[in-house]
């Protein structure tokens, strides 16, 4: 150290001279424990300002603890996995979405660390792996979910897949094309008689496969001709179980009297076997239900089992060459909606028998297959013009 010629010391600069912390800010956070946060040399505005917004965070209730969010993406997206109040089987299948295409791109990450650009990087990275558009925007909702679930529990300031910059994956809506009559009576002849009702329930009734499944004649009001449609049949971990169907909404479907009499006759052959099953999940309460139709062994159906050994040998004899996904029994409820549309059914009914959420839904599905009026249109339009009289508007001659 050199002194000057009063024998002060002469302070010199040194590498590390402006590259140090200078200015710390102390505040007390909405808990009352004491935080800091130091700036750099010549940053002394930066930190009052810091100051200022801290202050003005805690009286608005959105303070944020900086080191909040330091917990990793992985452990808040399972944290707000097992928070959903979902089912049995839909929490299984979102506990799944979250571990294969969410974790894995951001794992290794921070919560607070992700940036709007590392949302954009993930879009782009779910469409390089071949992933459906239509699966885009659910495995999107999740994230956007787990972002507000960490920024509600005060671990983030901002959700970075709202963001501006982020581009939203759109859904791609296909339009339904449902079997014609000939195809749904040449997979009928192609079935086992035992496997039959398969392709007449969701034909007639419009019930889902896991309710088909879950069919019973007891369900069936044989004084008002209507079926109720009380459950289905699904897997949840792996156990068959009893269930409402989906979304819970239980409903009833007009019974023709042809139906009803081949399942009469149907039922006289292979008579209903009672079949117990935990509700809703393995550990439910045990319920019996005389079901319709099951396996060679007694057996409710599983739907995979149904596909391989039944259904696609089934599509095989029937001649239906490359058989896709739009080839399964939900071409049957399709089926049924079609015809319903055709007699002049409205959509409103029509969604309460297929069980949909709301008749804006079962119109956007089925929208193409409502009959056209173009015959209608034109008889309405030239009876008024007819109306109008002959004249043509021309001035007449004086």
């Amino acid at each position: 150290m050199r002194f000057n010629d009063k024998g002060k010391p002469v302070m010199e600069k040194t590498e590390l001279y402006g590259i140090g912390l200078r200015y710390k800010v102390r505040y007390l956070d909405p808990e009352g424990q004491e935080r800091s946060k130091s700036f750099p040399d010549k940053q002394k505005k930066r930190a009052e300002d810091f100051l200022i917004e801290v202050e003005s965070d805690k009286r608005e209730g959105k303070y944020v603890d900086p080191r909040a969010g330091r917990i990793s993406f992985k452990t808040v997206a399972e944290r707000w996995a097992a928070a959903q109040t979902y089912d049995h089987t839909t929490r299984e299948r979102v506990t799944s979405r979250v571990a294969n295409h969410l974790v894995p791109y951001f794992e290794g990450k921070s919560i607070a660390a992700v940036r709007p650009s590392d949302v954009q990087g993930w879009l782009r990275w779910l469409q390089e792996r071949g992933v459906s558009a239509n699966s885009r925007v659910l495995y999107f909702t999740h994230l956007v979910s787990v972002f507000s679930f960490a920024k509600e529990d005060k671990l983030i300031v901002s959700n970075p897949a709202q963001a501006r910059s982020v581009t939203r994956p759109r859904e791609e809506h296909a339009r339904v094309q449902p079997w014609s009559a000939e195809r749904a009576q040449a997979v009928l002849q192609a079935l086992p008689f035992r496997y039959r009702p398969a392709v007449q329930i969701p034909a007639g009734l419009g019930l889902r496969q896991g309710e088909v499944f879950g069919f019973s004649l007891d369900d069936v009001d044989r004084e008002r001709n209507i079926v109720r449609v009380e459950r289905q049949v699904r897997i949840v971990n792996n156990v068959l179980c009893f269930a409402p169907p989906k979304r819970g909404k239980t409903r009833e479907v007009p019974i023709g009297s042809r139906l009803l009499a081949d399942l009469d006759e149907y039922a006289k052959e292979f008579p209903p076997t009672p079949t117990t099953l935990p509700w809703v999940h393995p550990d439910g309460k045990p319920v019996t239900v005389n079901l319709l139709m099951v396996d060679y062994d007694g057996l409710p159906f599983r739907r995979g089992g149904f596909r391989l050994n039944v259904w696609r040998p089934a599509l095989k004899r029937a001649k239906i060459a490359a058989p896709t996904r739009a080839d399964g029994m939900h071409a049957l409820r399709h089926l049924y909606a079609s015809v319903l549309l055709d007699a002049g059914e409205s959509i409103k009914a029509l969604s309460g028998y297929l069980g949909h959420s709301d008749p804006g839904f079962t119109l956007r599905v089925y929208t193409h297959l409502l009959p056209t009026s173009h015959e209608r249109t034109r008889k309405a339009v030239d009876g008024l013009l007819r109306s109008f009289g002959n004249d043509s508007g021309r001035p007449q001659a004086a």
